[in-house]
């Protein structure tokens, strides 16, 4: 059972009376419907509905952890703290670093230094909708490669920011948030929810995670995909002949209904959306407005 340490990710608790509310009002996931032993994802939107900040969120007794990148956590702290007015809420940082990631047949939750298991961790529903167990536990419990993890997320369609978009640049559904547990249309209002609900409804979104597959290495992250010399999107994380991207699916669609090769660079690629977000290729634009 490989077991990760991720030292490039940090912890936020959010504790008190009314944290459940105030972070049901703030952020996409919903909060209320949050499983006991379950991580999901989540994200602070721009009133925009863009990505302001992204993370993974789970119950942590009488409160929530937020894991985030290192790189985020001060400022979705202050952000946060700027909500918070006079509300009886909360925020205090973590001194430890890191968490580890754990996944195989045989992990049944996070087990404590004599293999109990325990409620130090919780399962990440985003490689839960992919028919993967893993769970996220704050802390170094494991020596595993990093690189392990991230094959495993690069072959599942599971982007993070930074490798795979630019926060700010990003909606929610260009993430697929609104089919991995991350992005709630029913709870009611919450900074950014008019703009994601409208691309809902009115079913707008084109930039979809996809994964990449290639006959050879693939070129580095940030390298253009195309189709006849037209962008349609760019590649993210890579490993070896793998990767993920964020592409137009209409004119990926149209492209391969055409039979017009995909290039990221000069290197002919595949691109097949993730099984467990159910969305399919348009084969053309009327297709994709359909």
């Amino acid at each position: 059972m490989p077991a990760v340490f991720l030292k490039d990710r940090s912890l936020l608790f959010v504790s008190g009376a009314e944290a459940q509310s105030f972070l049901q009002n703030l952020i996409t996931t919903d909060i209320a419907a949050l499983g006991a032993d379950e991580a999901r994802p989540g994200a602070l939107l721009t009133p925009q509905g863009k990505i302001l900040f992204d993370f993974m969120i789970w119950q942590d007794g009488e409160g929530y952890t937020i894991e985030t990148d290192a790189g985020q956590r001060d400022g979705l702290l202050k952000r946060l703290t700027m909500y918070k007015l006079r509300a009886a809420v909360t925020l205090v940082p973590s001194t430890e670093e890191g968490v580890t990631a754990s996944w195989g047949e045989d992990d049944e939750g996070a087990r404590d230094s004599q293999g109990v298991r325990g409620s130090q961790g919780a399962r990440d529903s985003r490689f839960a909708k992919a028919g993967v167990t893993l769970t996220r536990r704050a802390g170094r419990h494991g020596d595993g490669a990093e690189a392990l993890y991230d094959a495993l997320r690069i072959s599942h369609g599971i982007v993070t920011s930074g490798s795979d978009f630019a926060l700010q640049d990003a909606f929610p559904h260009d993430v697929l948030m609104d089919f991995n547990g991350g992005l709630s249309f029913r709870k009611g209002c919450y900074v950014g929810q008019e703009v994601v609900s409208r691309m809902q409804h009115r079913g707008t979104a084109r930039r979809r995670v996809v994964t990449v597959s290639a006959a050879t290495d693939l070129p580095g992250t940030g390298t253009e995909i195309t189709a006849a010399g037209k962008p349609v999107g760019t590649l993210g994380s890579v490993d070896g002949g793998n990767g993920l991207a964020i592409v137009r699916i209409d004119r990926a669609g149209a492209a391969m209904a055409a039979g017009t090769p995909l290039l990221a660079g000069d290197t002919p690629v595949s691109l097949v959306l993730p099984a467990w977000s159910g969305l399919v290729f348009p084969a053309s634009a009327d297709e994709a407005s359909a």
